[in-house]
């Protein structure tokens, strides 16, 4: 037994006979009327423009649904997260080089200056009145003899001598034992000098056992200086 079947009037579709709306496009089926052939580009018949006005008006209404769900939600996705704000490092001040008030700074030494002589002891002088054998300790019965080179002319007729007791370590004491006042002549276009004292127990019997410097002026200007020691032997 054929099935009877019942032709959409809108798209031509074949329909079971006991269809309401066509399979194919929506349509609501007119049993017993024939299939109207729409004669322009869109239908434009009632039936289709109320199948049409009903598909477009339930996306509409989709549409206000979900702008209505979207308007209920508390996070307003507009509105960025306000970031967490990073502690900042506190700089480290460097340390001050700067002495405090409380520092005392202690002053540098100035360097000795250069002189431009030399003083060497010994027992003998050669033939150009310097020493031939540098003494350091002179003990009672020793010949004591010095001479005195400088790299510039003496420039005057005499030269100064003047004797200082040191401390044991080599510092100065300042004990004058023979003033600068004991002048010796010396040639004033020279350079060298030498001298022959004496037995040296008359120094250790008057300035006694110890460290002494003897320093070589001409005029006020000091111009060379050098230290021997005195023992009792």
């Amino acid at each position: 037994m054929t099935e009877e079947t019942v032709d959409c009037f809108n798209c031509g579709r074949a329909n079971p006979e006991w269809a309401q709306v066509c399979r194919s496009c929506g349509v609501s089926l007119r049993h017993g009327e024939a299939r109207v052939v729409p004669t322009g580009r869109y239908p434009t018949d009632r039936d289709s423009l109320l199948s049409m006005g009903a598909v477009i008006a339930t996306i509409f209404g989709a549409l206000l649904i979900g702008l209505f769900i979207s308007s209920l939600n508390p996070t307003d996705p507009a509105v960025a997260a306000s970031p967490t704000p990073e502690a900042t490092a506190t700089p480290t001040e460097a340390p001050s080089l700067e002495p405090s008030a409380s520092e005392s700074i202690a002053p540098t030494p100035e360097p000795t200056p250069t002189l431009p002589g030399t003083v060497v002891f010994g027992t003998e002088l050669d033939g150009n009145r310097q020493v031939v054998s540098a003494v350091e300790t002179f003990t009672p019965g020793m010949v004591f003899a010095h001479s005195i080179s400088s790299t510039e002319p003496f420039g005057a007729g005499t030269i100064g001598e003047q004797v200082v007791r040191l401390n044991e370590d080599g510092s100065d004491g300042e004990e004058i034992v023979a003033a600068a006042g004991n002048q010796l002549g010396v040639d004033p276009a020279g350079t060298t000098a030498g001298f022959v004292a004496g037995d040296a127990a008359s120094f250790v019997r008057d300035w006694g056992p110890g460290v002494y410097e003897m320093r070589i002026f001409v005029g006020d200007t000091l111009i060379a200086r050098g230290q021997f020691r005195l023992a009792e032997g």
